[in-house]
C-alpha cells in the first residue's frame, strides 16, 4: 500500500521550492517531485539582479541551490522525477516512472518554458546575449544594439521597454504583418530608437562566448544579412508545462492552470497552482516565490479544514 502524504508538491523552481519551505515548516513533510530541469527557468540564468536582498546579484543556479538547501533543511523530500500521471480525488494518486504516491493536497509548480527558434548558437548562448526576459535581462544591455524576435503583443512589449535601456531595438519578424494588436505595434513603430525587419527569419545566433550578431534571411528574396547586436531577446510565446494535468484540471485557452481569484485553489478541491504555470502576466522569480508561499498557505489552511 502507498504511504499516504499530507502534500506533494510538483515542480521546483522559485514557485515550488518556496512552497516547500512553507509546507515543510508548517510540520506538513512535503515530498517534492522537482522534475528533471531542477530550480526551472532561473538555472538558465546567469546573473539575478533584481532579487531582493543580494545587492551584489546572485547567479541564478547559485540561487536555486540555495532554495533548495532551505527546503532540505526543514525536511523536504525531494524525488528528481517527472510526474506521468495525476488521478482522482484527495486523496490524490501521483505517478512518476518509478512510483506511485498518495497526497492528500497537491501543489502544482511546474512553470512555462520559453519558446525558441531552435537555431544554431541559441541555447550555446543563453545567458551570454539570448535572453527571453526583457523585465529580467534588459538593464544588463545599456547602450547596446539589440535585436527582438517575434511579433504578437510579447514582441511590442519587450522591444518598447528595451529601448529604456537599448541604444537600437530591431524587431525581426517573419511576415509582413503584426499580429500584435494595433496599438502595441503603433506605440512600437512611434519609437525612434526601434526598427523593423519585415519577412525575416533567424538563421543563426553568432558569437564566441556572447552574441555578436545574428545571421538571417529574407523569405521573400532568400537574401542573406548579418545583423550586428549585442543581444537578442526572443518573445515568440511561452508554453505552460501543464501537458500532463490535461483532463485532470481547468486550463485556460493557452494551457494556464485556472485558480479561483484571489487564491491558488483551483476547481479541484485539494490541488493548488502556483508560479509561472498559472501566471502568464508576470513570470517573475519574485512573483512566483510569492505565489509559492501563497499556495502552500491555502494547503495547510484546506488540510486543516478537513480535519476540523
Amino acid at each position: 500500500m502507498n504511504e499516504l502524504k499530507n502534500v506533494v508538491i510538483i515542480g521546483s523552481g522559485p514557485a515550488g521550492y518556496t512552497a516547500a519551505i512553507y509546507a515543510a515548516r508548517a510540520s506538513l513533510s512535503p515530498v517534492m517531485i522537482s522534475g528533471l530541469q531542477i530550480g526551472g527557468q532561473l538555472t538558465l540564468t546567469s546573473d539575478v539582479e533584481n532579487w531582493p536582498g543580494e545587492p551584489d546579484g546572485i547567479l541564478g543556479g547559485e540561487l536555486m541551490e540555495n532554495m533548495k538547501k532551505q527546503a532540505l533543511k526543514f525536511g523536504t523530500e525531494i524525488i528528481e522525477e517527472m510526474v506521468t500521471e495525476i488521478s482522482g480525488s484527495s486523496p490524490f494518486t501521483i505517478k512518476t516512472a518509478t512510483r506511485t504516491i498518495e497526497a492528500k493536497a497537491v501543489i502544482i509548480a511546474t512553470g512555462a518554458s520559453a519558446m525558441w527558434l531552435g537555431v544554431p548558437g541559441e541555447e550555446r548562448l543563453q545567458g551570454k546575449g539570448v535572453s527571453a526576459c526583457a523585465t529580467c535581462d534588459g538593464f544588463f544591455f545599456r547602450g547596446k544594439d539589440i535585436v527582438v524576435a517575434g511579433g504578437g503583443d510579447t514582441a511590442m512589449e519587450e522591444a518598447t521597454f528595451l529601448t529604456r535601456f537599448a541604444n537600437k531595438v530591431t524587431v525581426v519578424h517573419r511576415r509582413e504583418e503584426f499580429r500584435a494588436s494595433k496599438a502595441m505595434i503603433e506605440k512600437a513603430k512611434n519609437d525612434p530608437k526601434i526598427e523593423f525587419a519585415f519577412n525575416t527569419v533567424i538563421e543563426e545566433v553568432i558569437g564566441d562566448d556572447h552574441v555578436t550578431g545574428i545571421r538571417t534571411r529574407n523569405v521573400v528574396t532568400n537574401e542573406e544579412t548579418v545583423i550586428s547586436c549585442n543581444g537578442i531577446f526572443i518573445a515568440i510565446g511561452h508554453k505552460p508545462n501543464t501537458d500532463v494535468f490535461k483532463g485532470f484540471i481547468d486550463l485556460d485557452q493557452k494551457g494556464y492552470i485556472v485558480t479561483i481569484p484571489g487564491s491558488t485553489a483551483t476547481n479541484i478541491p485539494g490541488v493548488f497552482a502556483c508560479g509561472d504555470v498559472a501566471d502568464h502576466v508576470y513570470r517573475q522569480a519574485i512573483v512566483a516565490a510569492g505565489t509559492g508561499s501563497m499556495a502552500a498557505l491555502d494547503a495547510e489552511r484546506w488540510l486543516e479544514s478537513q480535519t476540523a
